[in-house]
């Protein structure tokens, strides 16, 4: 156990009083991820500059990795967070129950703000896409939610009969965050051209993040040219993901961000055991090197980002 992190803990938690009971229906997606029997990482050298997890789910984070200690689970995670120089969090929401859940911790947590959505896995699951879609709406209109999403399409784990509610859906979530002045974060799974195709077919928001980017030098130069921002997760320190370190290297800083997808993708080396928001300097290190930049340069316009992005926290 790192001594830095003494809220943290491979021990899984009895109970669980500010996440969401039982998994949400898009955790059974990533089953195999499941990080629950790993340790935490120890916490890496803090960054000088902070920066803020564009995508997290801390809810997540406590069902599947466990945060043990006296108080708050979540505000252990916050807490370490703001050790390693991470002072702000974006609270991603999967279905209508964790959409709610972030936006009711982000009322809570002045260094949390929310995105509300039902992820693209979750749309041709539902036997009531419209409703879900209406409560969806009401919580984009709350003040401390800033961004829609994750949304988006996924043609890994969704097969050609499910597609057509996926871009239902996400032509529907399209709509919500122009509706609400909302930046519009997007899950792209081996569906570069389709994403950008209803973007096109649509109208995109005036903000659109591609969350937990994928995709190569090629595809991130054209979203650059459309002026979206990029987010980068710990994939780009995997051994194997030369093409995401090609795609930083050409992405400007002010169109770069930063993220965990925690619980899971978890930087090199520590794959397998859980992620978390305090390890983002491990990915920014990666990412100033991938792109030459100095790290404290990047930082401080990586942190910029988030407030033109979604606003002050």
């Amino acid at each position: 156990m790192n001594s830095r992190l003494p809220e943290i803990s491979a021990c899984r938690m009895s109970h669980m009083p500010s996440a969401p009971s039982g998994p949400s229906p898009s955790d059974r997606r990533r089953t195999k991820e499941s990080r629950r029997a790993g340790e935490f990482p120890p916490a890496p050298e803090p960054l000088a500059v902070p920066v803020f997890d564009s995508h997290t789910h801390l809810d997540l984070t406590v069902q599947e990795a466990g945060v043990t200690g006296e108080g708050d689970p979540i505000d252990a995670l916050i807490d370490a967070a703001a050790k390693s120089g991470i002072d702000r969090l974006m609270q991603v929401g999967v279905d209508v129950d964790s959409s709610r859940w972030g936006a009711d911790l982000a009322d809570r947590r002045g260094q949390v703000l929310a995105a509300v959505a039902l992820h693209p896995n979750e749309a041709p699951r539902l036997s009531d896409l419209d409703e879900a879609l209406r409560q969806i709406e009401a919580l984009a209109a709350r003040p401390r939610v800033r961004g829609v999403g994750e949304t988006g399409l996924d043609t890994f784990r969704t097969g050609e009969e499910g597609r057509a509610a996926q871009e239902e859906s996400f032509r529907a979530h399209i709509a919500i965050a122009k509706r609400h002045g909302k930046a519009l974060i997007i899950h792209d799974r081996d569906a570069h051209a389709d994403v950008l195709r209803v973007l096109d077919s649509e109208g995109a928001p005036d903000k659109v993040v591609l969350h937990c980017f994928s995709g190569d030098a090629e595809f991130a130069a054209e979203c650059v040219r459309r002026g979206y921002y990029l987010s980068f997760a710990g994939t780009v320190t995997f051994a194997s993901a030369a093409n995401l370190r090609a795609a930083a290297a050409i992405t400007p800083s002010s169109q770069m961000m930063v993220e965990t997808d925690a619980p899971y993708l978890t930087p090199t080396p520590y794959r397998g055991r859980p992620n978390a928001s305090y390890l983002i300097p491990i990915t920014m290190r990666a990412l100033a090197d991938a792109s030459g930049a100095d790290l404290d340069t990047l930082c401080a316009t990586v942190s910029a980002n988030g407030d033109e992005v979604f606003g002050p926290w």
